[in-house]
């Protein structure tokens, strides 16, 4: 019962630093209430009278439909630079050589030769830079939470309003054909789909190689409205060889055709769009908010005119979630209802001004619609949750009050108001950038309770009396070596640096095992914290192993006074570790004084983590260093505590077992001197002397111990 005690209060400690834990992560990263409200074309996003464009159109639901079809081909890691042309070779410096520049060839002529039919963008991505938050977060338009990282290879259907969801309950017959992630969002929404796994980073073809196999059937045979398909080649090359590879080269030339072969087969009514979820490092990861993990690419076409002017020398950068408003305008759809993205204006524009300030006006309409929409999402979640920042809500409001209102008094009389609409223009702008930016702002906020919670574990006395007590330098030292073996294996506290390769440790042919994955990959990732945290038990040993080797008289039985004057003094040879048997009953409280210091410094860990990543909550690199570094301590902690209960429970299993042997050690002793009293006045001490020719030294002592017991008993 001593023992479970240890245990259970060992455990009722952690519990303690879990609910720490918990609370920080709840009230720092990325956290929001997520509404299952949606959008419908029944419910206009506000009051007021619909855009001109969308009165009298049979069909028409917020806004007049441009598009009736729609072709999204998601190439996974499409860094926005490997949509570049190849740089011309300017004298007096040297040639661009990098692989992936100007393997997109077709797409370049089509900017060039149709400029008012296509438009490349830089897509800047909200971290986390991980495919399962993307995929949310372009089919939302929201922003997903940072603790949804850990979840990428198991994600769960999306609850919230979105395009999907929208394109069906319209009656749209949605194909999908790539990355089976898309089956886990979105169970049972396709009309047709084609999924194929994901999870092995080192098959650059099988996914894209499945998909091409359907696509053009698929495309004409015409039995489909939305027609998406995800590649992932381009990133599983990232991920094997890195951007700079010659194989990449390759996977960017057979996207490049893809895009070729999609342009030729198009109608009119038809809207292509390619774009990126993210990017990669030079390393070919991502997961953090690095320029280069957070730069996209995003390419729109149309076989019909689609913008009045020629693109700009460089492209303009566009919020990621700017997709999902745009993309549900075009195609007559409501906006989803937690979207908090900016319509990209300029594809609302007229062509050809059959009117006046058509151009203006249809931006404008564009632009209200998606800044009523914004407005019900937020008088909405500010009524169910309270982590909105009031003073600037107000503000936010205020400011869309008087857009909307200059707005609707525009529409009674556009004539002569060029100037008029685009201050209108301008200040809805203004209020989306703004909302963007406090939702951003105000879901990544730093909670105290977690501090107290710390505290409160810490503050446990985890001093107790006894002869085994092992000093604080050494607990930090054991402590801080295995964070040491964390760096030294090759690791880092950063998502991108994690060893996927692990995975596949022992089935190079690969498997369908999640879980099993997982355990691989969180084994590698954390076996220094097992090894130091299982072994921390042994730091009780050490000094015994350690002590000194200095002369000590060894002990004689009762009896043997006379015989110890006549033998020559011996030296007695240390009972290290068997010394524990002196004192089992401070053995114990050893043990937990041991475990509550090891996880006290654990914690200052923690806490230190928790500090600098609240106090730089603002930095710009929060989400790449602290966020993270935050993470992989509490995963160490919990892996690091679970392994530090193990170790003790299997040292108490072994003190277990030698105090079994002990005492069958002495009853054995007591049997043999009860025999050597029947014949000791004849014996003397010749059994004594033949037992000390057959045990140990320290065994010697020990029975010579009960040895003594025995003869002051019969005295």
């Amino acid at each position: 019962m001593r023992k479970i005690s240890v245990l259970l209060f060992l455990a009722w400690v952690g519990f303690l630093f879990y609910a720490g834990i918990a609370l920080f992560t709840s009230g720092f990263l990325l956290t929001r209430l997520e509404l299952t409200n949606h959008s419908s074309c029944q419910e206009p996003p506000g009051p007021g009278s619909l855009p001109w464009g969308s009165r009298g159109e049979p069909g028409a639901c917020w806004m007049a439909s441009r598009f009736s079809r729609l072709v999204l081909v998601l190439i996974d890691a499409l860094r926005f630079d490997f949509a570049q042309p190849q740089l011309s070779h300017v004298s007096g410096e040297p040639p661009v050589s990098l692989p992936f520049l100007g393997k997109l060839g077709f797409l370049q002529r089509i900017l060039e030769i149709q400029p008012h039919h296509a438009r490349l963008y830089q897509s800047r991505v909200d971290p986390p830079t991980t495919t399962m938050q993307r995929l949310k977060a372009l089919t939302t338009g929201s922003l997903p939470t940072f603790i949804d990282a850990g979840s990428n290879f198991a994600s769960y259907a999306i609850a919230e309003d979105n395009l999907v969801k929208q394109l069906t309950s319209t009656g749209r017959r949605v194909v999908f054909m790539g990355d089976e992630t898309w089956n886990d969002l979105f169970p049972g929404a396709f009309s047709q789909a084609f999924f194929f796994p994901s999870f092995d980073v080192r098959d650059l073809h099988t996914v894209d190689n499945g998909i091409l196999e359907h696509l053009y059937p698929t495309m004409d045979s015409g039995e489909w409205d939305v027609l998406i398909t995800h590649f992932l080649g381009v990133d599983h090359c990232g991920h094997k060889h890195g951007p700079h590879h010659p194989e990449m080269a390759k996977k960017l030339s057979q996207m490049d055709q893809v895009i070729q072969g999609l342009v030729e087969r198009l109608e009119n009514d038809t809207l292509l769009v390619v774009t990126g979820d993210h990017g990669m490092t030079t390393s070919g990861n991502h997961g953090g908010d690095s320029e280069l993990e957070t730069s996209a690419a995003l390419f729109l076409y149309s076989p019909t005119a689609l913008f009045p002017s020629a693109p700009p020398e460089e492209p303009k950068v566009i919020p990621q979630i700017s997709l999902v408003p745009t993309l549900a305008l075009l195609l007559g759809l409501p906006i989803p209802f937690g979207n908090i993205g900016e319509v990209i204006a300029e594809v609302f524009s007229e062509v050809e001004d059959s009117q006046p300030h058509s151009s203006t006006l249809a931006q404008a309409s564009a632009l209200h619609l998606n800044a009523q929409q914004v407005s019900r999402f937020l008088h909405t979640y500010s009524t169910a949750a309270q982590d909105l920042q009031v003073k600037e809500l107000h503000r936010l409001q205020n400011l869309f009050s008087k857009a909307s209102a200059d707005y609707q008094r525009l529409l009674q009389s556009p004539q002569g108001a060029e100037a008029a609409l685009q201050i209108v223009i301008t200040e809805l702008q203004q209020f989306l950038r703004g909302v963007r930016a406090m939702c951003i702002e105000s879901w990544a906020r730093f909670s105290l309770s977690f501090l107290l919670l710390h505290l409160l574990a810490a503050g446990i006395p985890i001093t107790t009396p006894g002869p085994f007590t092992v000093p604080w330098q050494a607990v930090s030292a054991w402590a801080f070596m295995a964070t040491q073996t964390f760096y030294s294996t090759g690791h880092q506290p950063v998502f991108p640096a994690i060893h996927w390769h692990a995975a596949f440790v022992g089935v190079p042919e690969g498997h369908d095992f999640t879980w099993l994955s997982a355990l691989l990959v969180g084994t590698n990732t954390f076996a220094s914290h097992i090894l130091f945290a299982v072994g921390c038990p042994l730091l009780l040993l050490w000094p015994f192993l350690c002590e000194s080797q200095g002369p000590r008289k060894r002990r004689q039985p009762p009896g043997n006074e006379a015989e110890a004057r006549v033998r020559p003094e011996e030296e007695e040879e240390p009972l290290m570790e068997m010394r524990l048997r002196d004192a089992p009953h401070h053995f114990n409280a050893a043990l937990l004084q041991l475990g509550l210091k090891y996880l006290f410094v654990l914690g200052i860990q923690i806490l230190a983590c928790a500090l600098a990543a609240s106090i730089l909550r603002r930095h710009l690199m929060v989400w790449k260093v602290f966020a993270p570094k935050f993470i992989f301590e509490a995963m160490g902690f919990i892996v690091s505590s679970v392994g530090l209960c193990l170790g003790i429970a299997l040292v108490m299993r072994v003190d277990g077992a030698v105090s079994s042997w002990f005492r069958q050690l002495v009853l054995a002793q007591q049997k043999a001197g009860e025999q050597s009293s029947l014949v000791y006045m004849g014996a003397g001490s010749s059994a004594r002397e033949a037992q000390s020719h057959l045990l140990p030294p320290y065994s010697q002592d020990l029975l010579a111990s009960g040895t003594s017991l025995f003869y002051n008993s019969k005295s």
